[in-house]
Parts: C-alpha cells; sequence; structure tokens
C-alpha cells in the first residue's frame, strides 16, 4: 500500500501562502564564484540566501523516512488482511442464509432470528472496520509527525551554521518552479540527515 500522497504533505510551508511560486536566482553572484557564459561551474549558495530542498526526494531516500514506511505497511497490511478476512466470513454467512431462505430451508421465526444475528454481525463488523480505519490513520499520522519533526530539528542545527535567510521546502514545483541549481541543498541535506540517523540507530543498538 502506498502511502506517498499522505507523506508529501508531512511539513506546512508558510512560505506556499506567502511567496506562491517562486522563481530563485542568486542576485548577488559573489567574484569568487561568479561564472561566464562558458563556465559550467555551478554557483553554491551562500549566507543569507534561500535556499529550497527538494521534499519529495527527501521522503524517497531519508533512510528514515523508509524504515518507518516500512513498519507503517506491514502494520496496515496486517490490519487489512484482517479486515478483509472478517469481511469474507460474514459475506460467506450472508450467502448461506439467503440460500436456505431460497430453498425453503427454515422457517420465518427461525429466518427471523438468523437475520437479527446477522444484522448484528454487520453492525459489528462496521464498528472493527471503521476502528481499524481510525488506526491506520493514526499510525500514518505518527510517522508523518515524527518525520516532519526529524526533519525541522535537524534544520534548525544545520543552519546555526549555514545561517541562510530562509529554507523552502519543494514539492512538485511548489513554491519553487524553477531555482539556481546553486540553490538547492537536497543533497548535502540528505546526507546529514542520512549520517545523523545511522549515528542515532548505531546508539539505540548499542
Amino acid at each position: 500500500m502506498k502511502h506517498a500522497s499522505l507523506i508529501l504533505s508531512i511539513i506546512a510551508i508558510a512560505a506556499v501562502a506567502v511567496f506562491g511560486t517562486l522563481t530563485l536566482t542568486r542576485k548577488d553572484v559573489r567574484t569568487s564564484s561568479a561564472t561566464s557564459p562558458n563556465d559550467s561551474t555551478v554557483v553554491t549558495a551562500a549566507k543569507g540566501d534561500i535556499v529550497y530542498i527538494q521534499l519529495d526526494r527527501i521522503l524517497q531516500e531519508y533512510d528514515m523516512a523508509n524504515d518507518l514506511r516500512s513498519v507503517v505497511e506491514t502494520k496496515v497490511q496486517n490490519i487489512q488482511a484482517e479486515i478483509d478476512r472478517r469481511g469474507k466470513k460474514l459475506e460467506n454467512d450472508v450467502n448461506d442464509f439467503q440460500e436456505k431462505l431460497n430453498k425453503g430451508l427454515m422457517t420465518r421465526s427461525v429466518a427471523e432470528v438468523q437475520g437479527q444475528k446477522l444484522q448484528q454481525q454487520q453492525d459489528e463488523f462496521n464498528n472493527y472496520a471503521n476502528l481499524k480505519n481510525n488506526e491506520i490513520m493514526e499510525e500514518q499520522t505518527v510517522m508523518m509527525n515524527q518525520l516532519a519533526d526529524a526533519i525541522k530539528t535537524y534544520l534548525d542545527k544545520y543552519n546555526e551554521e549555514k545561517q541562510y535567510a530562509m529554507i523552502l521546502t519543494n514539492q512538485a514545483g511548489t513554491p519553487v518552479i524553477t531555482g539556481d541549481p546553486g540553490l538547492d541543498i537536497t543533497d548535502e541535506v540528505l546526507a546529514g540527515l542520512n549520517e545523523e540517523y545511522v549515528k542515532n540507530k548505531s546508539k539505540k543498538n548499542d
């Protein structure tokens, strides 16, 4: 079961409302990193710049996201399998009841009693399915919150050193429709996130 559409919404970006769709360029290219028309060197972001990360890539390549997604998907599959099993049993009971009723194999009074029992089974199944669907949503929400907290915590610490004016999260071309590649810090952030995650994972296993 895929949950990418949910996972990709984990971080509320205030900049979306403020800036809409942006085109990011470097207006103050520094002499030490300036490029000529024939020079393929990429201008790198510097202190005070507005930079961005590609959220889609981070959620696909961040080890913590993949580990959490695997755990949640396993739980969801197990829950769905149990819902399907109970639903199939109820369906078989209903079909069996209908077949006996059509063949005249039970009296009206017996049919009424069994019909009431089937209705009760249906209500219980619906309650169970709703409960488990809520449990699935809760699992997904917790996972998204964990990812959002980990990414935000890392970026806060990361930017203490970099001191960028703003770090935007770009998803499917919003809010950044195009930008100077030098302002895309996804690779560096991904490397840092994964390095920190591996270290924290090792500490927990010690």
